[in-house]
């Protein structure tokens, strides 16, 4: 039977240098279930090393976590991809680590990068610039991505930096995108107008903890699976996106 499901698929956790240190998963979880989200994805930059235990900390909570990463392309373009399980992911997450340049981090003026167990503390952290680009180009993180079975959703892609719109100042109409995702902040003028047949989603991409579920995107599924949401995307079998969320506004 398809029901309703509230998703929040941009969060960052504390491994992230731009991101709130408060980010910790417990923390992340417990938001999420005070906003009463069904599904989230943990989206680092460049990275997965937290998304193993908010997994294991929201299945005893019955919040269903779809892992993630946001990469940064060659472009300079972010991207969210999400995968189907933990293995997907990590697999993905080693590839990454391959062509992700060996620059140390300055926490000074990045920020820190810590690696956290589900208390919080801190295990390690990680010491290469999370904050760069991979050396792989927009089409081979695509390819790369759904050869470990996962998909790529253009981040906040109508944002003056860092965005499809922004980098290259359109949407490829030969490039297969699932869903494109809207900015809940700075876009260009007239850019969330666009018109394309993508679908759209919104998030909160959340750097603080306060953030988590100021914006999402409903969806009518079977189940929170990444499948489901790939027929949702793709309209099909009764699947659909039934409407975006923004601080409590549905935004057309």
């Amino acid at each position: 039977m398809l029901r309703e499901y509230s998703a929040d698929l941009h969060i960052h956790s504390c491994l992230s240098p731009c991101a709130s240190l408060d980010l910790s998963p417990w923390k992340i979880v417990e938001r999420a279930g005070a906003e009463s989200l069904d599904i989230i994805a943990v989206t680092d930059h460049n990275t997965a090393r937290n998304v193993r235990v908010v997994m294991g900390l929201a299945e005893k909570r019955g919040l269903n976590v779809i892992p993630g990463m946001e990469v940064q392309t060659r472009e300079e373009i972010h991207l969210l991809a999400l995968f189907p399980d933990w293995p997907s992911t990590a697999a993905w997450d080693e590839e990454v680590r391959r062509y992700l340049p060996d620059v140390r981090n300055d926490p000074e003026v990045f920020g820190d990068q810590p690696i956290v167990d589900d208390e919080g503390n801190i295990l390690e952290f990680e010491e290469r610039l999370l904050l760069n680009s991979l050396d792989l180009s927009l089409e081979e993180v695509r390819r790369r991505v759904e050869g470990h079975g996962g998909i790529t959703i253009p981040s906040h892609f109508d944002k003056g930096s860092f965005s499809l719109i922004s980098q290259l100042g359109l949407i490829p109409e030969d490039m297969e995108l699932e869903a494109l995702e809207v900015s809940r902040k700075t876009q260009f003028p007239g850019m969330g107008k666009v018109s394309s047949h993508i679908p759209r989603i919104v998030s909160s991409d959340a750097h603080r903890l306060e953030d988590i579920g100021s914006a999402r995107t409903i969806f009518l599924l079977a189940e929170a699976t990444l499948e489901e949401m790939r027929l949702a995307f793709r309209g099909q079998e009764g699947r659909k996106i039934v409407k975006r969320v923004e601080s409590g506004v549905i935004v057309l």
